[in-house]
């Protein structure tokens, strides 16, 4: 009798500590006990779309972050992406599973004291940048856009000069659906990932699949863009295969944005031929981010996302302008 008690007790213990489940079971656990919310980009790996309440862009996890009831915002994407939760979420813990490799090169690239020269050289033009931007840098602009509302937002301004950055083939993107001067900053900002798509990976595609349309992100360079059969933002990408006829669809963006795809379709019971541009387009920060990583994250509550109050402050009205563009 006192081994079966033994046993019993040792299954209770096992039971408490998790360890029976599997580690999605886990991180669902932990996040009903914490009232936590986890955001995942369409770049991150299928595990981590898998398990997280919303999958979206740049401008969809933007207004998931700022309309959500939960305690704990855990974000699954590179380190701006964790900034603008906090920046709207100033009151709420803003978790991010991996602090020391989730930099997006992109982001880094449009320092302040360049948004700080521009001005002084352009007094009379407005500053819209990325979101892909640090929150100093957000701090200075008058407005932050997506790719899915960059042009949206550039034309919402009166002003002819438009201080724009930093990536420079999404300032060719706007440039051409507006009536403004685009003041690139810097000049030569752009994503590495996406870079590396080139005129020829969409012939050599089309001679492959030539019923397939090639949908293309405008952080392409212009050459891809002009090429494809549209220039569309993740979100955009997503919207357009899961309405479109055609069931053949060249991807020109991160490869997990076909995971993402492929998730939607599986929900709405359908399949459709989705084929990477490159299998080498891929952001190496956003990979980062791991189950095991997740639930540490959940589990120690860390690492959590800081910010001065001011740049808080300063930075979240250049994104609520954005937002209320989007309502």
């Amino acid at each position: 009798m006192e081994y079966i008690g033994i046993i019993i007790k040792y299954l209770k213990n096992k039971e408490k500590l998790g360890c029976t489940m599997n580690i999605v079971e886990r991180i669902n656990k932990l996040k009903r006990e914490k009232n936590a919310i986890i955001l995942a980009h369409n770049y991150q790996p299928e595990g981590i779309q898998r398990v997280a309440d919303f999958i979206g862009d740049s401008l969809e996890l933007c207004l998931i972050a700022k309309d959500t009831d939960a305690d704990i915002i855990v974000f699954c994407g590179v380190d701006f992406m964790a900034e603008t939760a906090k920046i709207l979420n100033k009151d709420k813990k803003v978790l991010i599973p991996e602090i020391k490799n989730t930099e997006c090169p992109m982001a880094h690239q449009l320092p302040p004291e360049i948004i700080l020269e521009g001005k002084r050289k352009y007094k009379n033009s407005k500053v819209v940048i990325y979101v892909n931007t640090l929150s100093l840098a957000k701090a200075l602009a008058d407005a932050t856009c997506t790719s899915a509302n960059a042009s949206e937002v550039v034309n919402s301004f009166k002003e002819e000069e438009i201080l724009f950055g930093p990536d420079r083939n999404l300032g060719y993107y706007v440039e051409k659906r507006s009536n403004k001067k685009i003041i690139l900053i810097p000049e030569d900002g752009h994503c590495y990932v996406h870079k590396k798509f080139t005129v020829e990976d969409i012939i050599n595609a089309k001679r492959k699949y030539p019923n397939a349309e090639v949908l293309i992100h405008p952080e392409c360079d212009p050459k891809v863009q002009d090429m494809a059969d549209y220039v569309f933002s993740t979100g955009g990408m997503v919207k357009h295969v899961l309405n479109s006829p055609k069931d053949e669809f060249i991807i020109g963006t991160e490869v997990d944005m076909i995971t993402r795809l492929r998730i939607d379709l599986e929900k709405i019971g359908k399949s459709k031929k989705l084929i990477p541009l490159r299998e080498d387009a891929i952001c190496e920060p956003m990979k980062e981010i791991t189950l095991e990583k997740l639930e540490k994250c959940l589990l120690e509550e860390k690492y959590e996302i800081t910010l001065d109050e001011e740049v808080i402050n300063k930075a979240k009205k250049p994104i609520e302008y954005m937002l209320s563009l989007s309502k």
